[in-house]
C-alpha cells in the first residue's frame, strides 16, 4: 500500500510541476512515461527509462533522483535506493509536498539497513517540522532505537522524555529501550519505575518481576524485593526454582523463617539436595518449629554425614536422648564435642556409668572447664548412688 501510494503522488506531483514548469518538458513527458511503466509493473522498464535521461537541471535531476529512488526501493534494489534518495534529499530543491515524506523514507531505510548514523542526522531533521499527518512520536522512537544500536545511553534517554511527552500509551517496545538505557547508566531508580510500567503490560511475564527484585536488591530495599517476588507468586507467575530459592532467602533476610522453609519445600529436588534440606531445616529451627526441623535435618544427614551433628543437638534440645546418640554415632570429627554431647544424654537417661566414662574420655580428648565439671558431678553422683546401694 505505501510503495501504490508513494507512486501515486509522485504521479499528481509531476502534473503539478509540469504546469508550473518546475519541470523541463523534457523531463516532465519522460518521468510520465516512467510512472505508466511502473504502474504495470515494470518497474525495469521505468529504472531504464529514468537512468537513460541526459538531464543538465538541477532540480530535473533532484526529482528523477527520487523517482528513481522509490522505483528501486519497490523493485527491492535497496543499495541504489538509498543512493538515488541522499542524492534528492541532500540537494536541498524538493522542498513540495512530499519533501518530509521523502526524507523520512531514506531515513527509515538506512536504518533497515543498520546504519544507524547516517540515519540519525535525517530523523532529526524530521523532527523538526513534522506534519499534522505524520507521526512525531514515531520519529523520536526511531532516534531513540538509532541511538540505542549505538550504545549512546544518554542520547536514548533524551530520545524517549520526547517520545513520551507526545502522550503514547505505554508500550514493550519503546520501554524496553528506554530500561536498557537506565540500567547501562546505573539510573536504578528510574529504572524500577520503567520495570513497574512493562509489569502492569505484561504482568505474567516473569522477567520482568526479576529485574525488579534484581533493582531492588541493588539499592538495598531488601523489604520491597521481597514484597515484589512474593507479589509475583501469589499472582500465579511462573517462578522457577531459582526464584523460589531467592524468596525464601528474602523472607528468611526478614525474619519469616516459617515462609522460607514453607517456599523451600515446593521445591522439586529439595530432598536430593542437602544444602538445601539443611537451609530449610535451619528455617524451621528459626521458626521453633522443632519437630520440623528434626524431620528436614534428618534427610539432609542422610544426604550428607555433616548434618549428622546439627540433627544431634537438637534432639537433645528436644530431649529425644537415645535418638541423639544414634546421630552421634555418625558423626565423624569433633570427638570432644561428640563426647560431651553423649554424656549429656546418657546422663538424661540415667545411665551415670556411661556419662562419666564420656565425660572422662572428652577431658582426655580435650581438657575442658566443662568436661571436668561434668567428671566431677558424675563421680560425686556415682558414689552418693553407691552409698544409697550399700
Amino acid at each position: 500500500m505505501m510503495k501504490k501510494f508513494l507512486i501515486g503522488t509522485i504521479l499528481s506531483l509531476c502534473a503539478l510541476s509540469a504546469v508550473a514548469n518546475e519541470l523541463s518538458q523534457y523531463t516532465a513527458i519522460r518521468v510520465q512515461r516512467a510512472h505508466h511503466l511502473a504502474q504495470e509493473d515494470k518497474l525495469k522498464e521505468a529504472i531504464s527509462t529514468l537512468k537513460a535521461l541526459d538531464l543538465s537541471r538541477s532540480y530535473d535531476q533532484a526529482f528523477v533522483a527520487r523517482m528513481l529512488g522509490i522505483f528501486y526501493w519497490q523493485n527491492e534494489q535497496i543499495k541504489p535506493a538509498i543512493k538515488q534518495l541522499e542524492i534528492a534529499v541532500n540537494s536541498g530543491l524538493l522542498e513540495d509536498e512530499q519533501a518530509w515524506q521523502t526524507r523520512k523514507m531514506l531515513a527509515d531505510m538506512l536504518l533497515n539497513e543498520q546504519q544507524f548514523s547516517k540515519a540519525l542526522p535525517y530523523y532529526y531533521d524530521l523532527s523538526k517540522a513534522v506534519p499534522k499527518t505524520q507521526k512525531a512520536h514515531d520519529i523520536w522512537l526511531r532516534i531513540a532505537q538509532s541511538h540505542y544500536q549505538l550504545s549512546q545511553w544518554n542520547k536514548v534517554l533524551f530520545a524517549m522524555a520526547r517520545y513520551e511527552k507526545l502522550g503514547q500509551p505505554d508500550e514493550i517496545a519503546p520501554l524496553s529501550i528506554k530500561l536498557s538505557a537506565e540500567l547501562e547508566l546505573n539510573k536504578w531508580a528510574p529504572a524500577i519505575s520503567t520495570i513497574k510500567r512493562l509489569i502492569a503490560i505484561e504482568p505474567e511475564r516473569v522477567e520482568w518481576w526479576r529485574q525488579l527484585v534484581a533493582l531492588y536488591l541493588r539499592v538495598d530495599d531488601d523489604k520491597r524485593a521481597l514484597d515484589s517476588m512474593a507479589l509475583a507468586k501469589l499472582n500465579g507467575v511462573a517462578l522457577n526454582q531459582d526464584d523460589l530459592k531467592l524468596l525464601a532467602q528474602l523472607y528468611g533476610k526478614r525474619g519469616i523463617p516459617e515462609r522460607a522453609a514453607k517456599v523451600l519445600g515446593e521445591l522439586k529436588d529439595l530432598d536430593s539436595d542437602s544444602q538445601l534440606k539443611a537451609q530449610q531445616a535451619t528455617y524451621w529451627q528459626m521458626a521453633k518449629e522443632w519437630q520440623k526441623s528434626i524431620a528436614s535435618w534428618r534427610v539432609a544427614a542422610k544426604l550428607d554425614g555433616q548434618y549428622y551433628w546439627n540433627l544431634s543437638q537438637l534432639l537433645v534440645q528436644e530431649g529425644h536422648y537415645q535418638d541423639a546418640l544414634v546421630a552421634l554415632d555418625n558423626v565423624t570429627g569433633r570427638k570432644a564435642d561428640v563426647a560431651l554431647v553423649k554424656t549429656r544424654a546418657y546422663y538424661k537417661l540415667k545411665r551415670i556409668e556411661d556419662a562419666l566414662a564420656h565425660a572422662k574420655r572428652a577431658n582426655e580428648i580435650e581438657p575442658s572447664t566443662q568436661a571436668e565439671s561434668w567428671v566431677k558431678y558424675l563421680s560425686q553422683l556415682r558414689k552418693a548412688k553407691a552409698s544409697q546401694n550399700s
